[in-house]
């Protein structure tokens, strides 16, 4: 079944209570002195019965005192029942919780007037008119109006009828979406524990999930659940929820309304958001750079200061982008709408929809990004995700998080990093890239190993530092690495040990080199095991730049081995030494260095050096008493 909320709007004691206890037989004012003033303080709730649709009713506070608890209630809902006296007509009141209905982007709205049965035909023509213009201009133009009576039962039937038709073009809402659960009340029951309440916006919750309340980051458990009054196992969007939470975090104390409970890892807190604003026509009100605010956002109300992100002031009617530096934190996801209050006297003076749920810190916005913003509120998903990615560009995205940054639900997010990859893109440890980072790193990459190639052609392989260093210094660190790896699986680069080259490439000496190559083989070859350091090496050879690059490309070549730091001998030379231990040592032991004389004519300083070699290599092996030649292995 299709679980819609549907909530109640208009001005103090225009009968919505009253209506809302004679369409359900709730009575959702609660608390005594809401009983005692006659006006409704708090949020009230109830279950409207719909033949086999059943809507959750949020009844809120029409007082311009309680708009905070009117925001809270009005968040979230499917259909709103905008309630109006037919005796009095359309009051400020009325006008303010309309333009809330329409800055929250409430989809449906049905207009009932109350207490008809004080009025006559003639009157009740009047105030249909002004209804009719005053919805005129919004988003809600040409819907229903039904007058009606709590007291003698009039146009209720009729009501229902006109709901009825109006929710069935809302479609159902995804279950399989995150889980966000703003709350609204906090209570006390003995025996349960602290219990919390509110419109579950998407997802499901389960009995026994381990959920957080942020902002405070508490981690908490669901002791148990109920769906008006009922207990159950599992709670899908849409419905008015009970929540009894376990666990020393969940500490009436602890939570408050404004919390919000969430299961998901990928949700955070934000002290900053990124906000496309609309100030409603005919306030008198200027959104001016650094402006302190009050911000609603689901059930949360926080001060702010207002960047603005465009050279101009806002005024009255017009739209543009601020970034909203908060004083406490929120969450927030993008594509949810926040209302924009005056600090002193609170006025609602505009909303707006969250473009940047995590934003960096921003001072303007240049046209491209302001572009590829209005994509991530309004485009297609591949068209809001590739806007994301334009504006990350070499830092990626979060492909875990995309169901936060760009609002969308997580299988349809995961089907459009499915298709960015299929394009193109690049997914890395999570990280996702576009395609065309993608391609100018595999570009930079590629003329990375080129210029190396060209600078070092005796060095075999290039090592992955080095081709990381040819990317930007502010890419993400994911990015090197995996278009490194496409680029081997391609066949465009080849891995050899710790370093990459490109396919097929051999190291080859310049003809310089080639000279420089023959004067150490002819020195290694004269010198035999006593070769020199490098250091001992003629001046022209040992100061050279390319030296160790040469006793590289030679080692590569296995014409010679290194035995130490700096000293190097051939290898065809060393293979006749370790024979020469073999024969004349083998299988004895406790020989100190000067029995290897004969096997290794050597000085003490080139001695030593070459018998740790040998310890390395297994030919030898050193106890505290002396060394021992072992027999080789047959």
């Amino acid at each position: 079944m299709n679980q819609l909320i549907l909530g109640t709007a208009g001005h103090i004691d225009h009968g919505k209570t009253a209506l809302v206890h004679a369409l359900t037989g709730t009575d959702t004012d609660r608390l005594k002195e809401e009983k005692s003033r006659g006006i409704t303080i708090e949020l009230g709730f109830a279950e409207l019965s719909l033949g086999t649709q059943r809507l959750g009713v949020v009844d809120v506070p029409g007082h311009e005192a309680f708009i905070r608890s009117m925001v809270a209630g009005a968040t979230g809902m499917d259909v709103v029942l905008l309630i109006i006296a037919a005796d009095e007509g359309v009051m400020p009141q009325t006008r303010e919780h309309l333009n809330i209905l329409e800055l929250l982007g409430v989809p449906e709205l049905v207009v009932t007037l109350t207490k008809s049965d004080l009025v006559d035909e003639e009157w009740r023509e009047l105030v249909r008119t002004d209804v009719e213009e005053l919805l005129a201009t919004t988003s809600y133009a040409g819907a229903p109006v039904v007058f009606t009576s709590s007291i003698n039962g009039e146009g209720l039937d009729t009501l229902v009828e006109k709901l009825s038709e109006t929710v069935q073009r809302i479609g159902q809402r995804n279950n399989a979406d995150l889980a966000r659960l703003p709350l609204d009340r906090v209570f006390t029951i003995k025996g349960t524990g602290t219990v919390v309440t509110g419109t579950l916006w998407t997802g499901t919750l389960q009995r026994g999930a381990h959920v957080r309340l942020l902002p405070n980051e508490f981690e908490s458990r669901i002791r148990k659940l109920q769906v008006h009054g009922s207990d159950v196992e599992t709670a899908t969007a849409g419905n008015r929820i009970a929540v009894a939470l376990s666990g020393a975090s969940s500490h009436r104390k602890a939570v408050i309304r404004g919390t919000t409970l969430v299961s998901d890892a990928n949700w955070k807190s934000s002290w900053m958001l990124t906000v496309h604003v609309q100030l409603i026509q005919g306030v008198k009100w200027t959104i001016k750079h650094n402006q302190r605010i009050r911000v609603h956002i689901g059930t949360s109300e926080v001060m702010a200061r207002c960047a603005l992100l465009m050279k101009k002031e806002l005024d009255s009617g017009s739209q543009g982008w601020i970034q909203l530096r908060l004083e406490e934190p929120v969450v927030a996801r993008a594509r949810d709408r926040v209302i924009l209050r005056t600090y002193s006297p609170m006025i609602t003076i505009g909303g707006g929809v969250v473009a940047e749920p995590q934003p960096a810190k921003r001072n303007f916005l240049d046209k491209s990004v302001q572009d590829a913003l209005e994509k991530v509120l309004e485009g297609e998903p591949i068209v809001a995700v590739e806007a994301l990615l334009s504006i990350a560009s070499w830092y990626g995205i979060d492909a875990n998080a995309l169901p936060i940054t760009s609002g969308l639900p997580p299988g349809i997010a995961q089907d459009t990093v499915t298709q960015v990859q299929a394009d193109g893109g690049l997914l890395s440890s999570d990280r996702l890239f576009s395609r065309e980072v993608a391609l100018e790193a595999e570009e930079l990459i590629l003329s990375g190993v080129h210029q190396e190639h060209i600078e070092k052609p005796l060095r075999s392989t290039i090592p992955l530092p080095v081709l990381r260093s040819s990317l930007p210094t502010w890419a993400a660190p994911e990015i090197a690495d995996a278009v490194i790896n496409k680029l081997i699986e391609e066949g465009a680069l080849e891995r050899q040990g710790s370093g990459v080259k490109t396919q097929g490439y051999q190291p080859h000496p310049s003809p310089l080199q080639e000279d420089l190559i023959k004067e150490l083989r002819d020195i290694y070859t004269t010198m035999g095991l006593g070769a020199p350091l490098v250091g001992e090496l003629p001046p022209h050879l040992a100061g050279h730049p390319d030296i160790w690059g040469l006793l590289k490309f030679l080692e590569e070549k296995e014409e010679i081995v290194v035995i130490a730091d700096g000293y190097y001998v051939l290898k065809d030379e060393f293979e006749a030494a370790v024979q020469r231990v073999h024969n004349l040592l083998g299988g004895q032991a406790m020989l100190g260095p000067s029995a290897f004389r004969e096997a290794l004519p050597l000085s003490r300083k080139q001695l030593i050096p070459m018998l740790n070699c040998l310890d390395g290599l297994g030919v030898t092996v050193r106890h505290d008493g002396g060394r021992e030649v072992p027999l080789p292995q047959t």
